[in-house]
């Protein structure tokens, strides 16, 4: 069973719209056979949601320390991005998060990850 091993513990760096976080810990997740460290000092924007969205799914939420695994999984790019789509289900499933709101992100990412993926929009946040 994946599970998160570790608290996330964070710091805001830019007030203007909550957007730009800051890892003050390391944030783990393992499972059986891995086991994933973000490191202290990795930033995030938590869940990339456009505003539109935001009254549903905001960027922040419950699959907070999904979102901030899966944007450290796509700035690394050590893994494919099939596969760190998954761990973010993964780890969705593992946080409680409602199925429709897992489904509806994970399809998101899926359709539209490839924007971000080891790209450099991804990198203009650390």
């Amino acid at each position: 069973m994946p599970k998160f091993t570790s608290k996330l513990i964070l710091e805001q760096l830019d007030t203007t719209e909550n957007r730009r976080w800051e890892l003050r810990k390391p944030l783990i997740w393992t499972t059986s056979n891995r086991r994933i460290m973000v490191p202290a000092g990795f930033r995030t924007d938590f869940a990339s949601v456009p505003r539109l969205f935001w009254r549903i799914l905001p960027p922040f939420g419950l699959y907070g320390k999904a979102a901030v695994l899966h944007d450290w999984l796509y700035f690394e790019a050590m893994l494919s991005r099939e596969t760190a789509d998954g761990i973010f289900l993964e780890a969705m499933v593992e946080l409680g998060v409602a199925k429709w709101k897992r489904w509806i992100m994970y399809r998101a990412v899926r359709m539209f990850g490839f924007w971000s993926y080891g790209s450099e929009k991804t990198r203009e946040l650390r």
